[in-house]
């Protein structure tokens, strides 16, 4: 499977045009032109971003997962987890300082989210459930769970906020969008990168594609196929429990119930029009940031010709229509959903 497909150039290309046209609107008298301001203005790219980065995270977690051969569609569960262990912690230490208590919590969205992904693991790997009813399951207990416990008298006082890059925050229009943003946005971005390089250029990332291909090869090679997909399950959950952990650590600052709000589907639809690859998906996070950055344009703009509900229903439908194979075909790893049974009958 190519790392650089059909879908990925569309997706990162459509991402480039719209930054092209806000420089463009920026700097020209486009700008005067009061639709070209909603759609393309600054504003409208920085809520993008803010948009995407639960989308990205939990898009790379979709990867990590299932590129070594297990679906997850327990994302959107994953993700509540680590929202709800990180407003837990943050509302526990507001008497710690800022930071410490922003960075204790993070830690504890990303080992709650692991536990969750370990937790898939161990009923996709070693009793052998069905993989979407697993994912289901763990969306199901992370919504009863956060219910149930969740202390609407409780209060986390404080989130990140934005640490501009010297020099490079000053660059117009790409300065304010890119350089000037929370940590955890960073190191979003920085995944990227940082899981493109380790899947097609380490030995960990070779393993993980073969094992995702054709296990029996890899095992064949010596290869553990389960342990190494029990690993990555952890890494998958880890990124969706910091998903979760953006949310109220740096873009809310509170919990509320049901708060992902379907974003892990989302995420999932990023991933599959990315073509399982890090930058596609990034790009198709971007593309679906857009589409939930419009309606903040357009309630901004003061727009009432269209109903609101059908901006709303926007970032939706265009998953939909992304996903049911408007841009092309996508070819999902080859032994994704299949459980595997060791020579020795062992997992």
């Amino acid at each position: 499977m190519s790392f650089w497909t059909r879908t990925a150039r569309i997706a990162v290309g459509m991402v480039f045009l719209m930054l092209l046209m806000a420089i463009l609107v920026e700097i020209t008298p486009l700008g005067e032109n009061l639709w070209m301001r909603v759609f393309f203005g600054i504003s409208a790219l920085n809520f993008t971003l803010r948009a995407a980065i639960p989308l990205v995270l939990g898009a790379l977690s979709g990867i990590l997962c299932e590129r070594s051969g297990i679906i997850n569609i327990g994302i959107e569960g994953m993700m509540l987890a680590g929202a709800f262990a990180g407003f837990v912690a943050k509302s526990s230490t507001n008497d710690w300082p800022l930071y410490l208590s922003l960075f204790f919590s993070v830690m504890v969205s990303l080992g709650v989210g692991g536990l969750m992904g370990l937790l898939h693991g161990t009923l996709s790997i070693r009793f052998r459930m069905d993989q979407i009813i697993s994912g289901s399951v763990i969306i199901i207990l992370a919504a009863g769970l956060s219910s149930y416990l969740y202390d609407r008298d409780a209060i986390a006082v404080g989130k990140f906020t934005t640490l501009p890059i010297p020099l490079l925050s000053e660059i117009p229009v790409i300065g304010p969008v890119l350089f000037n943003n929370p940590p955890i946005t960073y190191l979003a971005l920085m995944l990227v990168f940082v899981v493109h390089i380790a899947i097609f250029y380490t030995r960990w990332g070779l393993r993980t594609i073969a094992v995702g291909e054709h296990p029996r090869a890899a095992d064949t090679e010596g290869i553990n196929v389960n342990r190494l997909r029990y690993l990555n399950t952890m890494f998958s959950g880890m990124l969706a429990g910091l998903a979760g952990g953006y949310l109220v650590l740096e873009a809310v600052g509170q919990f509320q119930e049901g708060m992902t709000a379907g974003r892990g589907f989302i995420s999932l639809a990023a991933m599959i029009f990315g073509n399982w690859t890090p930058f596609g998906a990034l790009g198709a996070a971007t593309l679906f940031g857009y589409t939930q950055a419009l309606q903040n344009e357009f309630l901004m703009a003061g727009v009432t010709t269209i109903p609101r509900q059908f901006v709303s229903m926007l970032p939706y439908v265009v998953t939909i229509v992304a996903v049911s194979g408007l841009v092309g075909r996508v070819r999902p790893p080859a032994a994704i959903g299949k459980p595997y049974e060791t020579e020795g009958g062992k997992s």
